[in-house]
C-alpha cells in the first residue's frame, strides 16, 4: 500500500465526521478549523523538512507520489488535515452529547 491510500483511509472518515459535525455550525467553525489546518500544515513542513535533512528518517521512495512541499512528501500532510477536521468535530459531537445529558 502507498502512503496516499493511507492516508486516504484515514483523511475520508476524519472529513465525513467534520462535515456532520460542521453542517450546523457555521461559517466562524469552519474558518477557525481552516486556520488550524494551515498552522498545522506550515509547522508540518517545517519540521518535517528539518527532520528529513538532519536524515532521521526516510521514506521508501516507491510508496510516494514524487510531490514534495520543501523536503516533505505531500503524503505527510494528511496526518495535520486529520487533526484539524477530527478533532475538533469529535469535540463537538461529544461536547453536545454531554451537554444534552446534563440537561
Amino acid at each position: 500500500m502507498t502512503y496516499l491510500g493511507l492516508a486516504a483511509l484515514v483523511v475520508l472518515p476524519a472529513g465525513l465526521v467534520a462535515v456532520a459535525a460542521g453542517r450546523n455550525r457555521g461559517m466562524r467553525w469552519w474558518t477557525t478549523t481552516a486556520l488550524t489546518l494551515a498552522v498545522l500544515i506550515v509547522l508540518t513542513v517545517i519540521f518535517d523538512s528539518l527532520m528529513i535533512y538532519l536524515d532521521l528518517f526516510r521514506y521508501d521512495a516507491a510508496h510516494l507520489t514524487g510531490a514534495h512541499v520543501l523536503l516533505a512528501p505531500v503524503e505527510d500532510l494528511a496526518w495535520p488535515l486529520v487533526a484539524a477536521l477530527l478533532l475538533p468535530a469529535l469535540w463537538e459531537l461529544l461536547g453536545r452529547r454531554r451537554s444534552r445529558e446534563e440537561q
